[in-house]
């Protein structure tokens, strides 16, 4: 059963699901109804940013994330846990698929998992590198 996961086991996956899953609903699964999902940035010219609602908004992040970046590059590093909350740091690089410009950033994925649901993300990144390069 999806609760008995622990929050490093929910998040091991829902890395998998999202680096390989032809279908993007399939990371869904793995996020609450309730979450509360925000990344930082230019929502006017960066669409795959902002706030995002649900499942639905989850599956829309990783929709906008495939149709409009390609990743050249993408290494996380050790998990740090406590509790519920694990936060993984890790590098990118992406380039934006209409201007053909690369994005380079560290990042820090910030997830809380209660009860094998994913309730809330963060992603922290370079917005200001992520907007220049989408316009």
């Amino acid at each position: 059963m999806m609760s008995e996961r622990q929050p490093v086991e929910v998040i091991e996956e829902f890395l998998q699901r999202a680096a390989t899953s032809p279908d993007v609903s399939t990371i869904a699964e793995l996020v609450s109804e309730e979450v509360d999902w925000f990344v930082a940035g230019d929502v006017a010219v960066v669409p795959w940013i902002g706030r995002k609602h649900g499942k639905a908004g989850a599956v829309e992040f990783y929709r906008q994330i495939r149709e409009q970046i390609s990743s050249e590059h993408f290494e996380v590093g050790e998990m740090l846990v406590l509790g519920g909350r694990v936060m993984i740091p890790g590098r990118l690089a992406s380039r934006v698929n209409k201007t053909g410009k690369l994005i380079e950033s560290e990042f820090v994925l910030d997830f809380t998992v209660t009860d094998g649901l994913i309730t809330r993300f963060r992603l922290f990144e370079d917005s200001y590198a992520v907007a220049q390069a989408c316009v």
